[in-house]
């Protein structure tokens, strides 16, 4: 699942750890992309510690067997934690997603909980780079899924992606217990403090999305991109 940052990604793998089949990872290239990028996001020493910082090596974990004896790994990567240059051919090996959210609604969501300098921050230059080598280079037509599709009807959504990855739905998905799991990376601290306190997915908050004008700019690219990849996404029926 190719996520941005404050996708509600943490309730969507929340959502698929509560199935009995399915094993989760919590974006194993955090610690990688920290360690390379030397950007000092909260909890910055932690998360290097906490994890592999050698690239082939999380590949070869990722694309190894999948632990705990379950059926699905469902993997939470955010889009902007590969690197240029990286290599990414090893996804043929995945089912592949992008889960995209409106624009306006990250950035007011990010902006409390760190500070926006470019917008190499939110994924969507990255979104659209996955989606174009995946389709272009691998010929792989990823699944996308909004947010807000997924927030105004759950089981609808839920039951779509779940036919698109050709697994079956299963009602545990959309409710589980409050708190934190081990499974969580050490950055839930900061930045889970609403997953935690959940046990389902929270009724879509519709907001007027006015931003700070210093993140015009921004927005108006991301908006762009985002708008490509909405127009793709899977709908229910």
């Amino acid at each position: 699942m190719w996520s941005g940052p404050r996708n509600i990604s943490s309730a969507l793998m929340r959502s698929f750890e509560n199935r009995s089949d399915c094993f989760v990872s919590d974006e194993p290239f955090y610690s990688y992309f920290l360690s390379k990028t030397k950007l000092k996001h909260p909890l910055y020493d932690e998360i290097i510690k906490s994890g592999l910082n050698d690239y082939n090596q999380i590949i070869k974990y990722i694309t190894g067997s999948i632990p705990a004896s379950k059926k699905i790994w469902y993997q939470k990567h955010m889009a902007h934690h590969i690197l240029e240059g990286n290599n990414i051919e090893w996804v043929k090996h995945m089912k592949n997603c992008i889960l995209i959210r409106h624009p306006s609604d990250v950035i007011l969501s990010y902006s409390k909980k760190n500070k926006i300098h470019n917008i190499e921050q939110l994924g969507y230059l990255q979104q659209i780079q996955i989606y174009k080598i995946l389709t272009e280079d691998l010929d792989i037509h990823p699944i996308i899924i909004d947010a807000k599709d997924l927030l105004t009807n759950p089981q609808k959504m839920l039951t779509a992606l779940c036919k698109n990855l050709q697994i079956k739905f299963d009602d545990k998905m959309l409710s589980w217990p409050t708190g934190i799991r081990k499974t969580d990376g050490v950055w839930a601290k900061h930045w889970y403090k609403n997953v935690e306190s959940s046990n389902g997915f929270k009724p879509y908050n519709k907001t007027d999305r006015k931003i700070p004008t210093k993140y015009h700019s921004i927005n108006d690219i991301c908006l762009e991109h985002y708008n490509f990849l909405y127009q793709k996404r899977i709908i229910s029926t």
